[in-house]
């Protein structure tokens, strides 16, 4: 049997022929690495889809409510994170967070709505 070299860390090891890692600890670091930055864009853009849909929840207790934007803004609420938008005949946009939704108002007022 031939010894391998560590993908990871280069240290010589001996196993099956197919084995790439001298270890589990340098296979994890490996794969960590693999395209971290689009791991941590994925990860910033869900940690901020979680914040707007508990924000959401939070002003929104009755299933249908009107808020202003100065309240939404003042619990960090980021309009440019969204699931889906959905826009009805009479031309008015919903944004939805997963099932709660906003829809924009005159004077920088916001109903928040949600699915059912």
């Amino acid at each position: 049997m031939e010894s391998q070299k560590c993908l990871e860390c280069s240290e010589p090891f001996k196993g099956r022929i197919d084995k790439k890692f001298c270890s589990d600890y340098c296979r994890n670091t490996y794969n960590n690495k693999i395209d971290k930055e689009s791991k941590n864009m994925i990860r910033n853009v869900n940690y901020r889809l979680r914040k707007n849909y508990k924000t959401l929840c939070k002003l929104n207790t009755t299933g249908k409510t009107t808020v202003t934007r100065v309240k939404l803004l003042s619990n960090n609420f980021d309009f440019n994170t969204f699931t889906s938008i959905y826009t009805t005949k009479a031309g008015k946009t919903y944004f939805y967070v997963y099932d709660q939704g906003y829809l924009a108002l005159e004077n920088d007022y916001y109903l928040l709505i949600k699915s059912i």
